[in-house]
């Protein structure tokens, strides 16, 4: 995918790392819901770390979910992904 780092990727893209609980629930609605999305782990990955930290004004904040339309969730619950796809 080429549109990793864009605030208007193809598809959905959750920036991620590998101990966080809140980006398993995140892919555990995308995958309930069959609903595609790529996942960036931003460990070791400097473009992705500065990406998301240039979103979320210096912090490095997962998950951030950002969506071909443009908007962008950060750190969301089940209700507030529930609520973006209803």
């Amino acid at each position: 995918m080429d549109d990793l780092y864009s605030l208007t990727p193809s598809q959905i893209v959750m920036y991620t790392t590998a101990m966080c609980s809140d980006c398993r629930r995140a892919k555990a609605f995308f995958e309930a819901n069959d609903i595609p999305f790529v996942q960036v782990m931003i460990e070791g990955d400097e473009q992705a770390t500065r990406f998301v930290a240039g979103i979320n004004h210096g912090y490095h904040s997962v998950p951030t979910i950002i969506f071909p339309d443009g908007s962008i969730l950060v750190e969301p619950s089940w209700e507030e992904l529930r609520a973006k796809f209803n």
